[in-house]
């Protein structure tokens, strides 16, 4: 099969021409021959590089790592070595930051890939050397990108380097922060039975707005998202005023929105596990009880959270019914809305 038999394809690229450019190297080592290099012995570092997501081959003769792949291979181990990291959290720290940068990467593909795809859909009417010039552009193009894209991705990443290392209070040597936090889930409401009569195109500018605008608002009211998935978000935030301010003010960002759907918020406030990036502990659980608890456009919160804003004047908090969920007997639970006395302001 020719190149020219796979025109309805938008590649851009051969395999082997992708590594190569985007790696800035061909592939010259063997894994027995790059963990050698690296000082690294061979069941560490095959551990080390499923760990990190990447695929291993059978066939201990493939040449298929470069000087980066000796490079990194120092880097973590040199951390263990030099007890930056525990020896071990080492397969852990792999893991961790091999999902998050997958996450990113199949995302800014996915960019650059739209913007090729669009320049060879627009070219179906050319001529064959016009499309063998689009995606020669097009090349050229996503190559130039990644430089742009590295650079920002460094920016973006120290700038939340700081945010986080402002937020910590205690930090252990196996990089595990335990804290007090208000943690809190706000989720829409009916997305499963949306997402059966929505398109692709639909559903992608649902998630993008709502995604945005929750976003937004948590960083604005002195809070940070933990995650997203899917019709939820996680949020956490020192004091369980900014938690419930976010909570009330992602409400009426939604509100009487026809495109995005109801949102229901749980907020719960006590000691939790950071493990790398993520929140852990039966807070992180109450908070998620208290959201699946929730009418629409209401905000539930714990009896923690509760005391934390008795007496604070902007809040209203009405004592419900114990819930009964699993693991927790008879949760006390708050409604919280704002005080009517109070005209409420958006975050600064």
């Amino acid at each position: 099969m020719t190149d020219h038999d796979n025109d309805d394809v938008p590649r851009t690229f051969r395999q082997a021409d992708v590594e190569q450019t985007l790696l800035g190297e061909e592939a010259k080592y063997s894994r027995d021959q790059v963990a050698e290099r690296a000082g690294v012995d061979l069941e560490r570092a095959q551990q080390l590089w499923v760990a990190m997501g990447f695929p291993t081959d059978p066939d201990p003769d493939v040449v298929m790592y470069t000087d980066a792949d000796v490079d990194a291979l120092k880097l973590i181990t040199t951390m263990v070595d030099t007890n930056v990291v525990e020896k071990s959290m080492e397969v852990a720290v792999a893991r961790t930051l091999g999902q998050s940068m997958s996450r990113l990467a199949e995302w800014q593909v996915g960019v650059v890939n739209s913007y090729i795809a669009t320049r060879i859909a627009d070219a179906e009417a050319a001529s064959e050397s016009d499309r063998d010039a689009i995606r020669a552009e097009a090349r050229v193009i996503a190559a130039e990108t990644v430089p742009s894209i590295e650079q920002l991705q460094n920016y973006v990443w120290r700038r939340h380097l700081a945010a986080a290392s402002g937020r910590a209070l205690a930090v252990d040597a196996s990089g595990d922060t335990r804290n007090v936090v208000a943690v809190g889930f706000a989720d829409m409401v009916g997305y499963t039975s949306l997402t059966r009569r929505l398109d692709v195109d639909a559903l992608t500018s649902l998630l993008e707005e709502f995604e945005s605008v929750a976003t937004g608002i948590i960083a604005r009211g002195h809070g940070s998202v933990v995650k997203n998935v899917g019709d939820e978000v996680m949020f956490q935030a020192a004091t369980a005023a900014d938690a419930a301010r976010i909570a009330l003010h992602l409400h009426e960002a939604f509100d009487d929105r026809d495109d995005v759907p109801a949102l229901r918020v749980g907020i719960a406030v006590g000691p939790a596990l950071a493990r790398f990036g993520d929140l852990y502990g039966s807070v992180v659980n109450i908070a998620a009880r208290l959201t699946s608890n929730a009418h629409p456009g209401t905000v539930l919160v714990d009896s923690e959270t509760a005391d934390a804003l008795a007496g604070q004047d902007e809040f209203y908090l009405k004592s419900l019914r114990p819930l009964r969920v699993r693991g927790f007997s008879k949760l006390r639970t708050y409604a919280l809305r704002w005080n009517k006395q109070r005209e409420a302001s958006p975050p600064s």
